[in-house]
């Protein structure tokens, strides 16, 4: 016979520490013997009858599963709004401006719900400000500041002024430095690693970390000797100045070319000097990859300091492999080093308004005074700095810590001007010099404006606006012209991500989202300020400084997403899906940058600029064949090759291998062999040396990207007496 359990038997199990299984009513027909068996001393009290039968206890109800539709709606509609605005000869605007338009909806419809919401931010902290300093530091610094400024004229650093300066520097951080000196502190704590026995352990995160540096070191420098391949002549003009400064003209501002700031020519001095790599155009890449690569590690802590360490990683991967970045690093000229001084500025800056850590401005201001000797357009960063400062001050988190924000500022102004000041005297010295560059492109300096300043600006800005969607301008140095700025993934992400940080803004009112989305349109300003040259707006080198928020906004959009799925699944499965789409996203957008870099804009660079290395190498083979260059010359030709870049990839880096046109019969008198490279239309300059030259040989040289030039070798002259009166007679009336 059947038994079940009763509730008085139940009840008396439980206090007995050993609880009877309670079956389901459904279940009650199949149980042929005692569900618990009693140990012998303790035997059921009451016999148990079917009739005493237990209701099965309720079920609790399942967990809702759904995905976050909304969400991933949006997404589909922002990636099909930019699929729609690529390039190709039909494109319209229409169709991705309405797309677009129903993905911010369904974004705002998601947030209102509950379904997504940004990473939360890092808790503000209250530092104590003490106002102290150490009085016998400033003591020393600001006496050395002035003698340095007293001595940094005439445009050269010199072993005297650059001590003093570089000791002023030093004893002002030691002044305003909170707390235990940084490098006391770091070496304690190496010392006290290195006794300690060593764990090594390799977390999944570690590896997704390890695997992520790996691919962007790939983009960066993958084919960097080959992408982009010719130099322009802004790069001689750069591989003047370095050899100006290995030959001890150390300035402190490079007059040439409307003038530049020194940071990148000694960068690529101490790599000439150091790896011996010569005045070549790896020698650029080098220092300018380099800069590029040194950006990341900032961006990822920013990543942090706006949410997680997730948002810090997909900044780092999306900015690593972008387009964008990626170009103006391989280039060769001083663009990276905007960005590279932004990421630490705002990192800094950010942190220490969060914290109101004096150290935090102080370090702020030393990345910015150092900035200010990199790219020209870093000059923007202070008035980027002055705003962010007055949201902060505007905003309920600065109640009670305004004075102490106004003291940090004045450090970091301190700091950064002290920094500066060879730059400070360069242009007390020779201000029309040191703004020519900068005023160039704002006023009027070259040409008048092509219009009224206002409309100008107002029509720069919403081209600069639109550069991530439609076009990054038509500077083919360093884009894919007319393309847009970012790639399918990234742009759609960018969208979704102003708009989720600007309903957040909107309902909450963090200062940091605010800060982050004016920075977008601040940090392109040395772009937007184009306006004698408004054809040159939108430029990606001008605005490389927004990289920075631009890929950050990228990141948070991405983690959001992450999240909102995370949030409606299982902990495993929300996680595993959701991993998924990030990974599905920056495959496709590794995809997208790779044809950009090395397809279209590889084959972009090759069609505009001139092959100079190949007639380089012609004329190296001409010094190796024959023991001299000294007889080789590239006849000039308008808007042909810069002739000093010939010279530069055949390794003589000072020689201009013009000959000019006056001078060509000249060399009638010279008996060694000689070389003349033709243009292939300049039919005068090739009858003239066919009448100098008799016996010369003209050959065509075939361009591996269909630039061909001649080759017009002459042989030693074994009868130059009777070539003499040949030329004389030819120039004859």
């Amino acid at each position: 016979m059947n038994q079940e359990p009763s509730v008085l038997d139940y009840v008396k199990s439980l206090f007995r520490g050993k609880p009877i299984k309670i079956p389901y009513a459904d279940e009650s027909a199949q149980v042929s013997q005692p569900l618990v068996e009693q140990p012998p001393e303790q035997p059921p009290e009451q016999p148990i009858t079917m009739d005493e039968q237990v209701a099965p206890p309720p079920k609790l109800p399942a967990q809702k599963i759904s995905l976050p539709w909304r969400s991933l709606l949006a997404l589909g509609l922002a990636l099909a709004a930019q699929i729609s605005l690529q390039p190709r000869p039909d494109r319209s605007w229409l169709l991705g401006v309405v797309l677009y338009l129903l993905a911010g909806v369904c974004l705002v419809w998601a947030v209102w719900k509950g379904e997504l919401s940004p990473a939360d931010l890092p808790a503000a902290q209250n530092q104590h400000e003490n106002y102290r300093v150490r009085a016998r530091w400033l003591y020393v610094s600001l006496p050395l500041a002035l003698a340095a400024f007293l001595t940094l004229g005439g445009n050269r650093f010199n072993k005297l002024n650059f001590t003093l300066w570089m000791l002023a520097i030093i004893f002002t951080c030691l002044a305003f430095w909170q707390g235990e000196y940084p490098f006391v502190g770091w070496w304690r704590w190496l010392k006290l690693h290195l006794h300690l026995p060593w764990k090594l352990s390799i977390s999944a995160w570690t590896l997704l970390v390890v695997g992520s540096v790996l691919l962007v070191v790939f983009f960066r420098t993958y084919r960097i000797d080959q992408v982009p391949p010719e130099m322009v002549s802004d790069h001689a003009e750069k591989l003047l100045d370095v050899w100006d400064v290995l030959h001890g003209q150390t300035s402190i501002f490079f007059p040439r070319n409307t003038g530049r700031e020194a940071l990148q020519m000694y960068l690529t001095a101490a790599i000439i000097q150091f790896l011996h790599t010569g005045y070549t155009f790896l020698s650029l890449k080098m220092g300018t990859v380099l800069a590029g690569l040194l950006t990341l590690p900032f961006l990822y802590l920013l990543g942090k300091e706006f949410g997680n360490k997730r948002i810090g990683l997909f900044a780092v991967l999306f900015a690593g492999m972008a387009y964008w970045p990626n170009v103006i690093s391989r280039v060769g000229l001083r663009f990276p080093l905007y960005p590279l001084f932004v990421a630490p500025v705002l990192y800094y800056l950010i942190r220490g308004l969060r914290t109101s850590k004096r150290n935090d401005f102080l370090l702020a201001g030393v990345f910015l005074g150092i900035g200010l000797h990199g790219y020209t357009p870093v000059r923007i960063l202070p008035i980027v700095i002055l705003i962010t400062i007055a949201i902060y001050l505007l905003h309920a988190p600065a109640s009670g810590k305004r004075l102490q924000t106004i003291a940090g500022l004045l450090v970091l102004v301190l700091i950064s001007l002290i920094i500066f000041l060879p730059l400070v005297r360069f242009f007390i010295e020779y201000p029309t010099i040191f703004d020519l560059r900068a005023f160039s492109r704002l006023g009027t300096t070259e040409r008048p404006l092509p219009g009224p300043a206002l409309l100008i600006f107002l029509k720069n800005l919403w081209n600069a606006s639109i550069m991530f969607f439609w076009s990054d301008g038509q500077i083919w140095v360093h884009s894919v012209t007319n393309h847009p700025a970012l790639d399918v993934i990234s742009a759609g992400l960018y969208f979704l991500g102003v708009v989720l940080l600007l309903v957040r803004y909107i309902r909450q009112r963090p200062w940091q989202d605010l800060v982050l989305l004016l920075s977008v349109p601040l940090l392109m300003l040395p772009s937007i300020l184009s306006l004698a040259f408004p054809d040159e707006n939108p430029a990606l080198n001008r605005a490389a400084g927004a990289i920075v928020p631009v890929f950050l906004i990228v990141a948070i959009s991405l983690d959001g997403l992450m999240s909102a799925i995370e949030r409606r699944l299982p902990s495993k499965t929300g996680a595993v899906l959701s991993w998924a789409l990030a990974i599905t996203l920056i495959f496709i957008s590794g995809l997208g940058n790779y044809d950009l870099v090395f397809n279209q804009y590889q084959r972009s660079y090759e069609l505009s600029s001139w092959n100079t290395s190949e007639m380089g190498k012609v004329v190296s083979d001409f010094g190796t064949m024959y023991g001299s260059t000294e007889t080789a010359y590239v006849v000039p030709y308008p808007y042909w090759v810069d002739t000093r870049l010939v010279g530069m990839n055949a390794g003589d880096p000072t020689r201009d291998y013009a000959i000019p046109l006056d001078q060509i019969a000249a060399t009638l008198g010279d008996p060694r062999p000689k070389m003349f490279l033709v243009n292939l239309e300049d039919r005068p300059n090739l009858d003239l040396l066919r009448q100098l030259f008799p016996q010369g040989n003209l050959s065509k040289y075939k361009s591996k990207v269909g630039k061909d030039f001649y080759i017009y070798m002459v042989p030693p002259a074994s009868n130059i007496s009777g070539l003499i009166p040949f030329a004389i007679r030819s120039s004859s009336p």
